[in-house]
């Protein structure tokens, strides 16, 4: 679908960037089915402020993390912040740009069609044996 950059310096974008997401994505996945959670969570919540900064700063004023085009990277990054929104809504680093990242990845026309559509459930995001959004709200 050609959705992984056109351009050297894009494709580039595309590979740090995913990484990056897959990184915070996985600690987080850590965190929610580890045993000790609610013991770990303080940690996790002490250290997300520096990585969404990191992220922000790499989003910069681009409409999309890799430029003016829509790449498979903008999907991962919706849901990476999605549940970090979730998981701590009052994060201030999900303000400003990547809160506007957000609101322009739900504007897309068949996101929001879904989104509004019967069959988008935003919860549960993780499985039952997770210790965080594991069953249906």
């Amino acid at each position: 679908h050609a959705t992984g950059g056109e351009t050297e310096e894009e494709k580039q974008c595309v590979d740090l960037l995913e990484n990056q997401l897959m990184d915070l994505r996985m600690n987080f996945v850590r965190l929610v089915y580890n045993p000790d959670f609610e013991k770990l969570k303080p940690a996790y919540l002490e250290q997300l402020p520096k990585k969404l900064q990191e992220v922000s700063r790499f989003l910069g004023s681009r409409p999309w993390f890799a430029g003016q085009k829509l790449t498979f990277v903008d999907f991962v990054a919706y849901d990476v912040l999605d549940q970090q929104r979730m998981f701590t809504p009052e994060c201030p680093e999900l303000k400003g740009n990547l809160a506007q990242f957000m609101q322009r990845f739900e504007a897309l026309d068949k996101i929001s069609a879904y989104m509004r559509s019967g069959r988008f459930r935003r919860t549960p995001v993780f499985l039952p044996s997770s210790n965080w959004s594991n069953s249906k709200e």
